[in-house]
């Protein structure tokens, strides 16, 4: 089969391989893959972040952003059967933790990736635990359905904390998972929206995705300008995805007294704080990890369904498997929001 893999440590490193379609053994599915989108951890490896290098085991086939049909199934498979469309929870989880015992799988102590730590998804078929099989309507088309892990991310970000209905929301960090925020916030309620990026298509796009202010926060002072907007009240919730310094800086500077920050994108390296602005405005810090387990999952597919959120326009490309070392170069070019990669 053809797959798209990390075959070299150092940034890029990635290359097409034809490695032979995999079985699935007992508890496993073998997905036949209809769509895969490239995402912010795949743009880490291709760079070889250090997080990455310390745990991959190369070659790797990338991908974890997924939808397809089930093909076959292993021993003891219960969760799924033959024909079924599937898209894939992307933490394996391990069920017997701490976290995984009171409901937070999400943030289980030995989670584990497809992509990272088993061969993933940019590939004709992968195989996977069927712990992680999300079942899909029929009718729900697949380029929606690879989208559905990336928007549980969005849709976890706007409905912790204190919500987003009612409430101004700012979005730092415009980033294919920034817009589907920006876009389930607009469906979830939100009074205003302001959306933060450096990046002109981006902002663009968060203002079609339902942004009432989209800004450049390299030529304006965000905090002043989140400012003006909101009668200097700040936003009641900061949702940081940019990963950033100042966009860090910049969120928490935004947040109302008592308002919520949440913290979707850590910076790669410390960072020095003014603890004291934060005592005197008193925000509720809430950390973002992944997607609660299936909590976000029913929640972010119910807004698809219902044609609340229309992810379409946030697929900037849908390339063949075989052009998807393109699909990274455009993502570094800053020409793409969130390219999904078809096999042939």
């Amino acid at each position: 089969m053809l797959a798209l893999s990390k075959t070299a440590d150092g940034v890029g490193g990635i290359a097409l391989t034809e490695p032979d379609v995999p079985d699935p053994g007992p508890g496993e599915f073998r997905l036949k893959v209809a769509a895969a989108g490239i995402c912010g951890t795949d743009m880490q490896i291709y760079h070889w972040a250090p997080r990455m290098a310390r745990r991959m085991a190369l070659p790797r086939i990338l991908g974890h952003e997924v939808s397809g049909v089930v093909e076959a199934v292993g021993a003891g498979v219960t969760r799924v059967a033959l024909g079924d469309h599937v898209s894939l929870e992307s933490h394996i989880y391990c069920g017997v933790c701490v976290p995984c015992k009171r409901g937070r799988a999400h943030l289980c102590e030995a989670t584990q990736y497809p992509g990272i730590d088993i061969d993933g998804a940019f590939a004709s078929h992968v195989v996977v635990p069927e712990v992680i099989a999300w079942k899909n309507p029929k009718n729900l088309p697949h380029e929606d359905a690879a989208m559905l892990e990336p928007f549980g991310i969005a849709v976890h970000a706007c409905m912790e904390g204190s919500g987003v209905t009612d409430q101004s929301v700012l979005v730092n960090g415009c980033g294919p998972i920034g817009l589907m925020a920006v876009a389930a916030a607009r469906a979830l309620g939100a009074a205003t929206i302001i959306a933060s990026d450096p990046n002109e298509l981006r902002r663009a796009q968060a203002l079609k995705s339902g942004a009432d202010h989209a800004f450049d926060p390299s030529a304006v002072d965000l905090v002043a300008a989140i400012s003006d907007v909101t009668d200097n009240a700040g936003v009641d919730a900061a949702i940081e995805f940019s990963g950033q310094p100042d966009g860090f800086r910049g969120s928490i500077g935004s947040v109302a007294k008592g308002g919520d920050f949440r913290l979707v994108g850590a910076p790669a390296h410390p960072l020095e704080l003014d603890l004291t602005q934060w005592l005197l405005r008193c925000p509720r810090i809430v950390n973002i990890h992944g997607r609660r387990i299936w909590e976000s999952w029913e929640s972010a597919t119910k807004l698809i369904e219902n044609r609340a959120v229309d992810l379409a326009p946030i697929r900037s490309h849908v390339l063949p498997l075989s052009e998807g070392v393109r699909g990274f170069d455009l993502i570094l070019k800053g020409e793409a929001l969130k390219p999904l990669l078809i096999p042939g």
